[in-house]
């Protein structure tokens, strides 16, 4: 088992930053590859960045890339999501999620999720 708790969301306006925090405890040694992904209402749960065990190998949706970073520390557990030049669509909740797969884009791939952080963007 895994479990992973989100921090760092808020409310903010357009075009400022933000970073997100996932802290993993149990048996992370089990699915060390991470991803971020995030949900509003009524949509499907987007994937949004995703990085492997050791940090060499990332991913991001398109609509992220370039303002979004992902990155981890594994002497802390935690991965981290940095996020600049915000928009009002970013806005939804974002959770972490563990796996055992390569496939760190795909949310079926993911054995274990965190509950969640909400992140606001006004314009």
């Amino acid at each position: 088992q895994v479990q992973l708790v989100e921090s760092g969301g808020g409310s903010v306006q357009a075009g400022d930053s933000l970073r997100l925090s996932c802290t993993a405890s149990g048996h992370t040694d089990r699915s060390p590859n991470m991803g971020w992904f995030r949900h509003t209402p009524g949509k499907q749960r987007e994937f949004v960045a995703g990085i492997d065990w050791g940090g060499g190998i990332t991913d991001y949706a398109a609509s992220v890339k370039g303002r979004f970073t992902i990155s981890r520390d594994n002497a802390k557990n935690t991965v981290y999501l940095q996020m600049n030049s915000l928009k009002p669509e970013d806005a939804a909740v974002y959770s972490c999620a563990a796996t055992r797969s390569s496939t760190i884009s795909s949310p079926a791939a993911y054995e274990y999720w965190g509950r969640g952080t909400l992140v606001t963007v006004s314009s």
